[in-house]
């Protein structure tokens, strides 16, 4: 079993690299607004994760860069990840805005709000 989900983790990282998609492009000044916002945001994700895969498409697609925090191989991230949003599930959007921290867990929502707020 864990050949099958390493073997199909891997045939999702291929398929994402070669049907990779094109990212908005903007001005320079509206870009480094867009990663200035970006900045407090923070993803954790597994590598071939199909659901973090499909965030990471979304960030892709509206050219914005988040802390990608690696869940699964760094204790410290698995730790952060637990205490903070109170499970290790993922993928997992921590923002961080005016002092308060959400943790939004649930791909679709995930990427619901990269549309609204980085479009």
């Amino acid at each position: 079993m864990k050949f099958i989900r390493w073997f199909l983790g891997r045939v999702i990282l291929l398929l994402n690299f070669v049907f990779s998609p094109k990212g908005v492009k903007r001005s320079d000044e509206a870009q480094q607004q867009v990663d200035a916002k970006a900045q407090s945001h923070a993803l954790y994700q597994f590598e071939a994760c199909p659901f973090c895969v499909k965030v990471r498409r979304a960030m892709k697609r509206q050219s914005v860069k988040f802390d990608l925090r690696d869940a699964k191989n760094d204790q410290t991230h698995r730790a952060e990840l637990e205490a903070g949003g109170g499970r290790v599930k993922v993928p997992c959007l921590r923002i961080e805005k005016d002092g308060a921290v959400q943790w939004m867990y649930e791909s679709s929502d995930i990427v619901a709000y990269l549309e609204k707020e980085f479009a």
